[in-house]
């Protein structure tokens, strides 16, 4: 059955702390020395107890391991300086190409000109002006293509309006050919036919015959024009107008 597992802090008994100390120290040298044989590695243990007392290992002599552990850190600060001068340099040199942007775009804006010797003043203007050709090119080109799209619509609205009128213009002649009968014409025709019944007191065979056909084709007396009945009685009228008379 294993042991439990310990916190790892402080011992407070002393006696239990220096037991615990010679039992790890000898576990400690014994594991850096197989790691020495196993591995064939030089291996290099210092320890201080708390009293001061001073504890060591090495696979080979010490002071040779300890020589070559400081020039391995050596090495690794001057490594370390070297990459950090490096760095220190490169921005040096992105702070310089910076500054002088911003030189250069206060340039192109008309600003910060004193330091500017002629030839520079005259470069900055060529520069200035092939830029502004270059504005005008592309200004020239949206305005162009703005108003081959104007024109297009102008055109799609031509069409449309010539086509609505030619709808019209369909819609009024179809009209002209379907005129309906007036309503006076029927309303003239039953005011008539009131007047001979109370003349007559009785209609007439004709009359009658003459309503009867009225009344039935009354719908297309509507839709067709005067029927042939108003004819009829318009005869009858004179008839009898010319008999009293007579």
């Amino acid at each position: 059955m294993g042991r439990g597992k310990i916190e790892i802090k402080k011992i407070e008994n002393a006696n239990s702390r220096q037991v615990t100390f010679s039992k790890r120290r000898a576990g400690l040298l014994k594991k850096a020395h197989e790691l020495a044989v196993l591995c064939d590695a030089d291996v290099a243990v210092i320890v201080f107890s708390s009293t001061g007392r001073l504890f060591e290992f090495s696979s080979s002599e010490m002071k040779s391991i300890l020589s070559r552990y400081n020039k391995c850190l050596d090495s690794t600060q001057v490594a370390a300086l070297e990459y950090n001068l490096e760095e220190q340099k490169e921005v040096d040199v992105l702070k310089e190409e910076i500054l002088k942007l911003k030189s250069k775009q206060l340039q192109l804006l008309g600003k910060d000109l004193t330091g500017a010797s002629l030839q520079e003043l005259r470069e900055l203007e060529e520069q200035l002006n092939e830029g502004l050709l270059c504005v005008k090119e592309r200004k020239e080109q949206i305005l162009m293509q703005q108003l081959a799209q104007s024109k297009i619509q102008e055109r799609n609205a031509v069409l449309e309006n010539e086509t609505l009128r030619r709808q019209v213009q369909e819609f009024q002649g179809f009209l002209s050919t379907t005129n309906l009968p007036s309503p006076h014409f029927v309303q003239y025709e039953l005011m008539e036919k009131s007047n001979s019944t109370i003349k007559d007191g009785s209609r007439s065979p004709e009359t009658t015959c003459d309503n009867g056909l009225a009344d039935e084709d009354s719908d297309t007396t509507l839709q067709l024009g005067p029927p042939v009945g108003v004819i009829r009685k318009k005869r009858v009228v004179e008839g009898e107008t010319h008999s009293s008379s007579s």
